[in-house]
Order: C-alpha cells, then structure tokens, then sequence
C-alpha cells in the first residue's frame, strides 16, 4: 500500500503553535490560545518528522506535497521541506497579505492525483490539515473507494474527523514533532 501525502503548511504550523501555547502554560486550553491568538513562537515543525509520522517509510510514499505561502527570499523553510520529501508549491500572498489558493489546490491535487496517480484498491491518502473546508474533498475520495486519513491537532474541525476513514490526533505528539 503506497500513500499520497498532502500538508497544509500553515495550517498545521500555526495551529501547533497554538497547541504548544496550551501544552507549555502559556494559554488555559487550546480554544483560548486559538482565540486569543496566543502562540509559542518558539515551537518549531520538523519536517522529516511529520514526513515519517503522517506519510511512514519513504519507500511507502507515493507523493508527498506541502503547500503554502511563498516566504521571503532569506526564509530556508521551504527548503528543509524539500530535502523532507516533500513536493513544495507556494503561492503570492493577496494584497491584503492573505493566504489563497492554498486550500483549492491542495484539493484539487488530491481529487487529480486519484484519477492519475492513485488506485483505491492499493493507496490510500493522508491530508495534515484542519479545516472543515476539505469535508466535501474526503468524501468524494472516501466514495471513490480511498481510506481517507486525517492527521492534526485535536481541535480540527468535527466535520473533518467525521468524514475521515481515521483521525489522527497531532496532540501527544507535540515535542516529537518540533525541531
């Protein structure tokens, strides 16, 4: 069985970053931390090991994609993903200084990649994010025959952990998953 792995790069920084607000007392829970915008900047992702954790041995992956916004010139972010495993695509922020596309492609790349790169008898695919927005995407796959595997932090979106073939839950694994 090979995997595809698709990893919304924000998403689960920023929202890690949040977790770790709680984890390390600098927030009362995660809700708070998320609302508040309370972040420890000083937890960092790992990129080898979220390839391993979300996607398993390199020899079982099939693809594994990071989208995200294009850093700066200076920023080596995206090229310790790259030596990760993963496939990076970045998009220009909008005028305003958000991020877009991001969400699109991602689905678009998976419901793409089951036509042309993946088989549901012998893939199955993992998505690393926690919006509700990928709920119609996880279906589809999951009536195409896919186990659809949904990997991030505990408070990603019920609708999300519902639709998912599992949910796996980032949280106990926090200070595994920092550099």
């Amino acid at each position: 069985m090979a995997n595809l792995l698709y990893v919304d790069n924000s998403n689960v920084w920023i929202e890690g970053m949040h977790v770790a607000a709680f984890a390390h007392g600098n927030a009362p829970d995660v809700w708070t931390a998320v609302q508040n915008k309370i972040c420890d900047y000083n937890w960092k992702l790992d990129f080898g090991k979220l390839f391993q954790f979300a996607g398993g041995d390199r020899s079982d992956v099939k693809k594994a994609a990071l989208f995200g916004s294009r850093p700066p010139k200076n920023d080596s972010l995206w090229d310790a993903a790259r030596r990760n495993g993963f496939d990076v695509i970045t998009y220009d922020r909008n005028v305003a200084n958000h991020e877009k596309k991001i969400d699109t492609d991602i689905v678009a790349t998976m419901i793409e990649d089951s036509f042309t790169l993946a088989d549901p008898a012998t893939d199955e695919i993992t998505l690393v994010s926690g919006d509700a927005d990928y709920v119609p995407a996880v279906e589809k796959l999951k009536n195409r025959g896919f186990k659809v595997y949904v990997v991030f932090w505990g408070h990603a979106a019920k609708e999300l952990k519902a639709a998912a073939s599992e949910f796996i839950n980032l949280d106990p694994h926090l200070d595994h998953l920092a550099r």
